[in-house]
């Protein structure tokens, strides 16, 4: 146990168990996984010590999975970085409580799944024998995480030019560059899923470009969920990876974000993944976001970008698989003059909720934004959710920011809830958003029908056109090839 915030309330909580029911147990598999079971919560204030204002309020629950996320991480030789990210995790977790319908920004957003599964943090590194049918060539620069451990023998990296560093925290010999990388860590707040990263991250993956330089080829992060538990089964495996991108002024960069499962597309598993992006004044980074994971997985990503001015941040995101996905994105402007670009395809063609929860906000003059939201929803009991928030504060005069959701709903009983919010404060701007959302519509059949085509083409080729105008958008020829053959088998193997 690392002697944190976050320990030393719980021994306020007489000595982390005094709020629990007296059968609340740990025990340990042969395979390296610490579980933890939650047991009815029983209150006896006879017992009960002075809590602080914090503590007073926490989350049993919430409590429970973070002392059991902190024990399973390595307490030896943590880079001051990263602690003080894990300090501040912890503190912050004190007031939060697990999520539930009754809050707005889970309203449309079931999570139950996760907490009504014993949680397991994975607390070894792989073996890198066991995952290299996971994995694919790449023409990139690769780096491999594995249910959260950066495996640097599956990871490719020569070429990078000089004064680049991609690697572990623990790992930067350079001083200046481990200095300007601290300035940023544990420098943003997010929800409880990034707090409860932040403490059970075993590592920190830094990606560093320096002043003027430009990375010719892309950056291709590859995360392998590997270990989980049989479809059904009540236990959850959970990886916390976390990456840092820095990029400096003038500088460029492109980055390519994968996210796919181990074997069985119904695996069980819990990927809560953090990636921030600190894009300097005149530097520009490309970001395609790629998530195909088991059909029986829980994916919560938070994406958080912080733009300097003159900077340029575009990204496409692709995402058909787990059981339930979450994307949590967070752009903030913080210079005139700065360029934001987002698209984004959901495909939910099975039981599955596909959720994108968007905050873009703008604080300095001339900003721009575009955002194109797209989702298909191919089954029953699937459903999407997209919550976006663009907001123009006062002294963004001349912002241009357009955002636009477009659904198709191919079932009946299949689900989209879709909330697009404009929050304007300054007077002289130019915004605005929409939303539509449908069937293929009759003409457009009839327009196929009517040269010999038979229906079920006609259909699949249109919901894949439609899915298309985001997958061109991927700037990186081989990934979007990739997408799209993925996207095409989806479509044929599932759609009625």
């Amino acid at each position: 146990m690392s002697a944190s915030v976050l320990t030393s309330n719980y021994h306020l909580l007489h000595h982390k168990t005094s709020l629990l029911h007296p059968s609340s147990s740990h025990s340990f598999s042969s395979s390296s996984f610490n579980f933890i079971s939650f047991s009815p919560i029983k209150f006896n204030p006879k017992k009960s010590l002075i809590f602080s204002p914090k503590s007073a309020l926490s989350d049993p629950f919430v409590l429970q999975i973070a002392e059991t996320l902190e024990d399973s991480v390595s307490s030896s030789s943590i880079p001051f970085p990263l602690q003080k990210l894990r300090d501040s995790s912890s503190e912050s977790l004190l007031s939060l409580s697990w999520p539930s319908k009754k809050d707005e920004l889970f309203r449309f957003t079931d999570t139950s799944f996760i907490k009504s599964s014993e949680i397991q943090p994975i607390t070894d590194p792989p073996n890198d024998s066991d995952f290299l049918a996971v994995l694919e060539d790449t023409q990139f620069f690769n780096l491999t995480i594995i249910d959260g451990f950066l495996v640097d023998s599956l990871s490719g990296l020569s070429g990078l030019p000089d004064g680049v560093y991609v690697g572990s925290l623990g790992k930067i010999n350079s001083e200046d560059i481990l200095k300007r990388v601290s300035e940023f860590v544990a420098n943003f707040e997010g929800d409880l899923f990034c707090s409860l990263n932040g403490v059970g991250a075993p590592d920190m993956v830094v990606v560093y470009v320096p002043e003027g330089c430009r990375v010719e080829k892309p950056l291709h992060l590859r995360y392998c969920s590997v270990r989980g538990s049989e479809f059904g089964s009540k236990t959850l495996p959970v990886s916390n990876p976390r990456v840092l991108v820095v990029v400096e002024k003038g500088g460029e960069v492109g980055i390519v974000e994968e996210y796919v499962g181990g074997d069985g597309e119904k695996c069980c598993y819990w990927s809560n993944s953090v990636i921030e992006v600190v894009i300097g004044e005149n530097a520009s980074v490309s970001h395609s976001y790629v998530q195909s994971q088991s059909l029986g997985a829980a994916h919560i990503k938070w994406t958080a970008i912080r733009q300097d001015s003159s900077s340029t941040y575009k990204l496409v995101e692709i995402s058909t698989g787990g059981k339930l996905s979450r994307h949590n994105l967070h752009v903030q402007q913080m210079g005139p003059d700065t360029v934001t670009e987002v698209s984004t395809l959901h495909l939910s063609i099975n039981d599955q909720t596909q959720d994108l929860h968007s905050r873009l906000i703008f604080d300095h003059p001339r900003g721009y934004s575009s955002q194109l939201h797209k989702c298909i929803v191919g089954h029953p009991r699937g459903q999407a959710v997209f919550d976006g928030n663009v907001r123009v504060n006062r002294y963004a005069q001349q912002t241009d920011a357009g955002q636009l959701t477009r659904s198709l709903l191919l079932v009946p009983q299949a689900t989209v809830n879709v909330k697009p919010n404009l929050q304007i404060i300054a007077d002289d701007v130019k915004c605005s958003h929409g939303a539509a959302i449908s069937d293929l519509e009759d003409d457009q059949l009839f327009y196929f029908l009517a040269r010999g085509i038979d229906l079920e083409t006609a259909r699949k080729s249109l919901i894949f056109s439609f899915g298309a105008e985001v997958i061109d958008r991927i700037p990186f020829a081989a990934v979007k090839d990739k997408v799209k053959t993925h996207i095409a088998q989806l479509l044929t193997s599932t759609l009625p």
